[in-house]
């Protein structure tokens, strides 16, 4: 029974958000451009639950590259209008457009010379009118079967909060990198911050190419991490994995082969200053569990091996 009535109103919010998608026009476009331009922060607006998204905005903002603070607009009358200036633009988010305590700090924004954008479900409100930029929040039906609790209205704020957000951040060319310097607390910020040459060993399990099998075995045995590189004296050739093992096994029956005929020339390889987070993309592209590590792209010396584990055991 619940779960049925979770899906209507999952079908209800899902019908809003997509009439009011298709709604959006070239003044998001307009918006997007006065934030990206902007020569200060951004100042998200609101009070109650609508505050509540505003503020999760401006954190999010924040943590993506565009400088961004949350001031309650009922504070702000009583002092905090001081963290605003004229090189701010001011973000007022009010689904009615008439909310008294929004209303009362358009003048002063105004005489501080800051660009206003509403955020509203009614562009015919006073707020809409009076702001230099108004972006649409408009949805017809509350998931409140009494229409009273903002719940469809403040997915549709959250929502457009969000693809303003990922818009800067593209206009931005914001980075993994940039937002692990943001991020630096837990194992998200471990990840992303995290350099491979922080978690890599500089064991690197080696064979030559006239390695006999037994010691192939040994060597990755030995160094559990499921793989040996391959040298020709001291210059590395190819790889060999637990999988090429196994496949041997049942394509030679001879065990007096060499590591040189069971090898793969061919091996993926990341450099030591490369982001944790490069390495499990790669790792995740080719299928692979391990890395060889280089000093920088122009070195083919393999100073040593990163693998899933390490990543894991850094990030725990």
């Amino acid at each position: 029974m619940y779960a049925k009535r979770a899906k209507e109103i999952f079908d209800t919010e899902i019908h809003e958000l997509e009439k009011l998608r298709n709604s959006i026009d070239a003044t998001f476009d307009k918006v997007v451009e006065v934030l990206y331009h902007c020569q200060g922060k951004v100042v998200m607006m609101g009070i109650g639950k609508t505050g509540i998204i505003a503020h999760k905005m401006a954190a999010s903002f924040a943590s993506t590259g565009t400088p961004s603070i949350f001031v309650n607009a009922a504070e702000a009358v009583h002092g905090d209008l001081g963290m605003i200036n004229a090189n701010d633009v001011a973000i007022l988010v009010s689904n009615s457009g008439a909310t008294n305590e929004i209303l009362s700090i358009i003048d002063p924004l105004h005489r501080l010379g800051c660009t206003i954008v509403a955020m509203t479900g009614n562009l015919e409100s006073t707020l809409a009118q009076r702001a230099d930029h108004a972006l649409s929040i408009h949805v017809d039906t509350e998931a409140c079967p009494l229409g009273l609790a903002p719940t469809t209205s403040t997915t549709a704020t959250l929502l457009m909060g969000d693809a303003l957000m990922i818009c800067l951040m593209e206009m931005h060319k914001f980075k993994a990198e940039n937002f692990g310097l943001y991020h630096p607390g837990g194992a998200l910020g471990r990840q992303l911050l995290g350099r491979v040459s922080k978690c890599m060993t500089t064991d690197v399990p080696r064979v030559q190419v006239d390695s006999i099998f037994k010691d192939v075995v040994s060597e990755i045995t030995d160094k559990h991490l499921g793989m040996t590189m391959v040298y020709d004296q001291t210059c590395c050739v190819g790889i060999i994995t637990d999988g090429d093992v196994r496949r041997a096994i049942l394509k030679y029956n001879d065990v007096q082969i060499t590591a040189a005929d069971i090898m793969t020339p061919s091996y993926k390889h990341i450099t030591k200053d490369a982001l944790l987070s490069d390495a499990l993309a790669t790792m995740d592209k080719h299928n692979i569990t391990t890395l060889a590590v280089t000093e920088d792209a122009e070195s083919q010396d393999i100073i040593g091996i990163i693998s899933i584990h390490h990543i894991i055991d850094f990030q725990s």
